[in-house]
This record gives C-alpha cells, sequence and structure tokens, in this order.
C-alpha cells in the first residue's frame, strides 16, 4: 500500500472546504419554514409553561389543538400569537 502524506496545505485545504460545507448546511437549517404543527413539549418550552398550564389554556379555548392517535399537536401560529401577545 503505497504512503501518501499530509501537508498543512492539505489540511487548511480541507478545513476551508468543511466550513464552507457547514455554512451552507446552515444557511439551508435556517431557510426552512417552521413546523406547521407543534408537540406538547415544544409548546411547553417555547411558551415556558407547565404541561398543567398549557392543559388550562386548552380547557379555557386560548389555544388550538388537535388529537391525533392519542397526542396532542398545536398550531404554529396559534403559539405564535400567544408569545406575542404575553410579550
Amino acid at each position: 500500500m503505497p504512503l501518501e502524506l499530509l501537508t498543512i496545505k492539505d489540511l487548511q485545504q480541507f478545513k476551508n472546504e468543511l466550513i464552507a460545507e457547514l455554512k451552507n448546511m446552515l444557511k439551508l437549517y435556517e431557510s426552512r419554514e417552521p413546523k406547521k404543527l407543534l408537540k406538547t413539549r415544544e409548546v411547553c418550552r417555547l411558551l415556558r409553561v407547565s404541561e398543567g398550564t398549557l392543559q388550562n389554556l386548552r380547557r379555557n379555548n386560548t389555544v388550538c389543538f388537535l388529537k391525533i392517535g392519542g397526542i396532542l399537536y398545536y398550531p404554529y401560529e396559534d403559539i405564535e400569537r400567544l408569545m406575542k401577545r404575553g410579550k
């Protein structure tokens, strides 16, 4: 098996290519649309409330939700509206 040597120039080129690729991936991640539906834990984290408080918000019809297969989902737009109203 032939021996290949890596030079500092090779490593710098690799670093630059890796950084460029990571920047492209980050741009793609930032440009994507937010989820349309959020799960309970995600909503609790965004609103900084407990699951009990979120349950009260559901009971008071403050927030809309869907129940699919036993899992509660919340429209992102409603949660965003609540966050803006709370500021």
